[in-house]
Order: C-alpha cells, then sequence, then structure tokens
C-alpha cells in the first residue's frame, strides 16, 4: 500500500506549481509576445516549434537543472543564485524570475510557516520542494508542463490559435518534457547550454517594444 504521505506530498507538488499557485506567471511571454509583433512567428506551428526549442535548447531545459540542483541536500543556493542571475540573457528575463521566485517564496512561507530565502523562480521551486517525497523528475514534469502551457497560452492571446490547439500542443510535447525531466533530474551543472538566440533576442527586444501587454 501506497504511504499516504507521499500521496499528500505529490498533491502539495501539484498545488505548488498549478497556475493558480500565485507567482504570476500569466504575466510572462519569454519574448513570445515580441517574436509575434515582429512576425518571426505567425502559426500555431511555429509557436509549438518555439515552445520546444525553449524547453529542449533554452531556458527551460536551464531552469530544470537548476531547480534539480536546488533540491540536493546539500546545495549551496547562494552560488546556484548568482548562477542563475549571470544566466539571464536579458533585464525582462532577470526580472521574471527575480519576481517569481519571490511570490512563490511568500506564498509558501505563508503555507507552512518556514523561511523563504529570496532566490529565482526555480531555485525557489527546488528548495521548497526539496522536503517533499517526491521523485525530482515528477517535480521536472510538472514544471516544464507549466512553462509550455504558460508559453501557449500568450500565444492564444495573440494568434489565430483557439484553446483547443493549443491544448493539442501541449499534448505533443508530453513525450519530450519526460524524457527531458528524466536527463535534467540527474544532469550535473557542466550540463548548462543554451541556443536559443532567437528567442534570446526577442526578449531584449521586448524591452523597447511600444506596446506590450506581458512583461517579457
Amino acid at each position: 500500500m501506497a504511504d499516504p504521505t507521499d500521496r499528500t506530498d505529490h498533491l502539495l507538488l501539484v498545488q505548488y506549481l498549478s497556475p493558480a499557485f500565485p507567482v504570476g506567471a500569466f504575466a510572462y511571454s519569454q519574448g513570445l509576445e515580441s517574436a509575434i509583433a515582429t512576425g518571426a512567428v505567425t502559426t500555431p506551428a511555429e509557436v509549438a516549434q518555439w515552445v520546444t526549442d525553449i524547453l529542449t535548447l533554452g531556458s527551460g531545459r536551464m531552469d530544470a537543472i537548476l531547480l534539480a540542483q536546488a533540491r540536493h541536500p546539500a546545495a549551496d543556493l547562494a552560488a546556484l543564485t548568482d548562477l542563475a542571475h549571470a544566466l539571464a540573457p536579458s533585464a525582462e528575463r532577470h526580472t521574471e524570475m527575480t519576481e517569481q521566485g519571490r511570490a512563490f517564496g511568500l506564498t509558501l512561507a505563508s503555507l507552512t510557516g518556514q523561511d523563504a530565502p529570496p532566490l529565482p523562480y526555480a531555485l525557489a521551486v527546488g528548495h521548497g520542494t526539496s522536503s517533499l517525497a517526491v521523485p525530482t523528475e515528477a517535480v521536472l514534469e510538472l514544471w516544464l508542463m507549466g512553462l509550455a502551457g504558460q508559453i501557449l497560452q500568450a500565444a492564444v492571446r495573440f494568434l489565430p490559435m483557439g484553446q483547443t490547439q493549443a491544448q493539442a500542443a501541449l499534448s505533443q510535447l508530453l513525450p519530450r518534457i519526460t524524457a527531458l525531466a528524466r536527463d535534467c533530474a540527474t544532469a550535473p551543472l557542466s550540463a548548462l547550454s543554451s541556443a536559443t538566440f532567437r528567442a534570446d533576442l526577442a526578449q531584449m527586444q521586448h524591452e523597447t517594444l511600444p506596446t506590450r501587454i506581458f512583461r517579457s
């Protein structure tokens, strides 16, 4: 019989990584708003490829590795924080990870009564879930799925892309998400890398976009 504590921890994990958890994720598009505004992304297929690249080659993969590292009992959170800040390709990306991490930590502290150090979002989630009896791979699966859903919902607001198309795109990403979570759960810091130049440039361009809805 499964340990009821483990089942409760699994539900807590789902709660912490739910879109309803108040971290303000809905306010960020990770440069997609800029890419759509400039015509770099115009179709649902291009959105799906954009999200795939972010997950497997860009910020999604890097954050997953950092999150996994932060769950280690002996994690050096100060050093990981410095590294996360250094890897941010733009001011808006830095604000995104900082503000979401702060919001996550404050909410978690209110729920648990534990101290919440100011950490970038991925590290805040890693540290905040380190006491849960759930495997890191499971944490990363929900984390990456949430990121994919966040970006897809941004596209729904700008393109002729309905909710059904967005959900279909998310469903098609699930095998990649599970494989990526498995790899990143045990990846060393030396595996950190990024090759999403268009997305990084789009986030930089977003800082001067005349009219915008999202914060990145």
